[in-house]
């Protein structure tokens, strides 16, 4: 399943790989798209295996706010 969620801030590329890193070491996730200037992140998941609550937690322990 793909989603995007819309993240803020996220000012650099540096912002993008943070996110990046830290969602692909969560299981059942497959590929992660940050971008900065979007102020998007689309991740490519198995609902199966994890859930979009992990994933904004996720984000959100990196020190950025999911907003949708």
């Amino acid at each position: 399943m793909k989603t995007e969620l819309q993240v803020g801030g996220m000012n650099c590329g540096s912002c993008e790989l943070l996110v990046t890193e830290a969602l692909e070491d969560l299981e059942g996730v497959i590929s992660v798209d940050a971008s900065h200037l979007k102020a998007a992140v689309t991740v490519d998941y198995d609902p199966n295996m994890v859930g979009l609550t992990t994933i904004a937690a996720v984000i959100e322990g990196q020190g950025f706010k999911v907003t949708s």
